[in-house]
């Protein structure tokens, strides 16, 4: 389960596992349509809010953001074994198989790495000489 920050969603992907999104605030919804609509590696709890880190914008005193039966149901979709969720946790391992490859030796973000530091190396010479 992710709260579909960033970095959380790239540990993710990297290990090829498939996700149940919770978003609580900003980009973080975004990123639950990249990974469940677009990617098609997981599946949501149902998260309709924003957390409010204000305390008097919380409804019903901040103390349900999602109901738990919404939490369940994601859970028993997602282990269920369906088509669908073979589909699923087929493109989750593959999106990580490509993952892996990108940062290997050869693997574009690899070779942009490189790239970079490159370009840095040549801005340092320039500017010494």
């Amino acid at each position: 389960m992710t709260q579909c920050g960033w970095n959380s969603i790239l540990e993710s992907v990297t290990t090829g596992v498939p996700l149940i999104t919770w978003p609580l605030y900003g980009e973080q919804f975004y990123n639950e349509k990249l990974v469940t609509q677009v990617a098609r590696i997981g599946v949501e709890v149902g998260a309709e809010k924003w957390l409010s880190l204000v305390e008097d914008d919380l409804e019903d005193d901040g103390k349900v953001v999602v109901i738990k039966e919404k939490i369940e149901r994601a859970m028993i979709r997602l282990m269920d074994g369906g088509d669908e969720v073979e589909e699923i946790r087929e493109r989750a391992k593959e999106l990580g198989r490509k993952a892996k490859r990108a940062v290997e030796v050869g693997g574009s973000s690899n070779n942009d790495l490189r790239g970079l530091i490159d370009e840095f190396v040549r801005l340092r010479e320039s500017c010494i000489n």
